[in-house]
């Protein structure tokens, strides 16, 4: 690693890539951060609807101060909760991802650190690893970890099914080339391409389950973090994905093939809007385009998979949140049933797969987080992503998140047990770090280590936040 002095004498990290060397910046707590790191090339033109290409190789030095833009996308429908992001969506070089190393890992003859690579949420329609939501410098830090975070194509840009020109899951091939350029590259950075452990929230949490047992992407996976995986949503059929395919060329007016590929991404993200609205079901929380069975990376069900041993010598960490579907109530309020739908889709699924893994003598660790905005009355209380700032521990990038509220120091302390608790198993496969501190002050339940979920009454799954009454 070379050095250069930037403004104010902050240092400018220089790392060599395959594709060419990166200038970052050092931020708090000595992190260096490399953000919009090209791993494919833009997917524009005949590369629209193509499998993930290798980026150009770079002359010289890139800057790596920045995030690349978002993959093109409308506004979020859990903005309600989560807050608004402001997104600047480009198809041109919007296939990035964005590196945190801890300090000392860059300097010569440190040990590799463990690397978590992580997927963002968003109902595979919205979001972007290079939101401030998902910032790693914190989470690096606190662990001593190498954090990933990418982009990946978004909805009919990324899971419109179209074999016969190409489009066969192709957010879930730019997930696995994440991988990939992990595999090849993380050295550089000071990570370890034998420890990688790959997570993700939501959608994000339903695809790291995919790549841990999908057999190409397999072998790079030591580890899995899945944060209120969709369980309950079963892999979209080809017939469906057919069909929702035809819909959306009619939606969209297109009666030749060939022009999917010339339409402005805006057109598409709009016409993908008119076709979410009118395919939308009470109570349904899946898109309409979303991973297709017996396409790239999904041979098989990610849960069948599971019970066949897919996960077999894997390290598995999986929860959810108390109050998960309510955050979609408050999306879509008109006739939204509640009863059992948190369970149904996210909870049940959290020990069905836990005990899949004890069953074949691999125990996972399973968690509940707990812990309410103040003031809530009940209509949002712990509801989906409202881990996510005490993940990450950017409650400022949350500050206009109904579902954070104000923040106080059993917060942080709840952040530090639950990040802690987390980063500890990317480095050890074990949750060690912040798992204990009891409820008093937020943190997590209990003292003492967290033991692995095995079925029966006395299973534990970790609870992260204030008893819930």
């Amino acid at each position: 690693m070379e050095s250069e002095s930037g403004t104010e004498g902050q240092r400018r990290p220089v790392v060599a890539t395959e594709r060419g060397s990166v200038r970052g910046v050092t931020e708090e707590r000595g992190v260096a951060a490399f953000r919009g790191i090209p791993y494919a090339a833009s997917p524009v033109g005949a590369l629209r609807f193509a499998p993930p290409a290798p980026p150009p190789g770079r002359p010289g030095v890139r800057d790596a101060a920045h995030a690349g833009p978002d993959v093109p996308q409308a506004p979020s429908r859990l903005a309600v909760v989560t807050g608004p992001h402001e997104t600047h969506g480009d198809e041109e070089g919007c296939l990035t991802l964005n590196v945190w190393s801890p300090e000392g890992a860059l300097e010569p003859g440190a040990a590799p650190r463990a690397v978590l690579v992580w997927f963002h949420g968003g109902g595979f329609t919205t979001g972007s690893g290079g939101w401030d939501w998902y910032d790693g410098a914190r989470l690096a830090a606190l662990g001593g970890i190498v954090v990933v975070t990418a982009n990946y194509r978004l909805g009919a840009l990324g899971w419109l099914y179209l074999p016969e020109i190409g489009a066969d899951n192709l957010g879930s091939r730019d997930q696995a080339a994440v991988l990939y350029w992990v595999r090849d590259n993380i050295a550089s950075f000071g990570g370890d391409p034998s420890l990688i452990t790959v997570g993700g929230q939501s959608a994000g949490a339903y695809c790291a389950l995919c790549l841990a047992v999908d057999p190409g992407t397999r072998p790079l996976v030591r580890r899995v973090i899945a944060e209120s995986g969709p369980w309950g949503l079963a892999p979209q059929e080809p017939a469906e994905a057919a069909e929702v395919a035809a819909a959306y060329l009619r939606v969209r007016g297109v009666r030749h093939l060939p022009e999917l590929r010339e339409m402005t991404a805006e057109r598409m993200v709009s016409a993908y809007g008119r076709l979410s609205a009118e395919r939308a079901r009470p109570g349904e929380v899946g898109p309409p385009m979303y991973p297709v069975l017996g396409g790239a990376g999904l041979p098989v069900a990610p849960l069948a998979a599971v019970a066949a041993g897919g996960l077999d010598g894997t390290d598995v960490l999986l929860g959810s949140t108390q109050d998960e579907m309510t955050a979609f109530r408050a999306a879509s309020p008109a006739g939204f049933p509640m009863e059992g739908a948190t369970e149904r889709v996210f909870g049940a699924g959290v020990t069905d797969i836990a005990s899949r893994c004890a069953e074949r003598g691999r125990p996972a660790y399973a968690y509940r987080f707990t812990r309410r905005p103040p003031g809530d009355d009940g209509t949002l209380g712990a509801t989906h992503c409202s881990e996510l700032p005490f993940l990450f521990g950017n409650f400022e990038a949350f500050a206009q998140a109904p579902m954070l509220g104000a923040v106080d120091g059993s917060d942080r302390a709840l952040a530090r047990a639950f990040g802690g608790a987390l980063a500890s198993f990317v480095a050890t496969g074990r949750p060690d770090g912040g798992a204990g501190g009891g409820v008093g002050g937020g943190a997590g339940e209990g003292r003492g280590p967290w033991r692995p979920y095995e079925p029966g009454a006395g299973a534990e799954v970790r609870r992260f936040g204030p008893p819930v009454h």
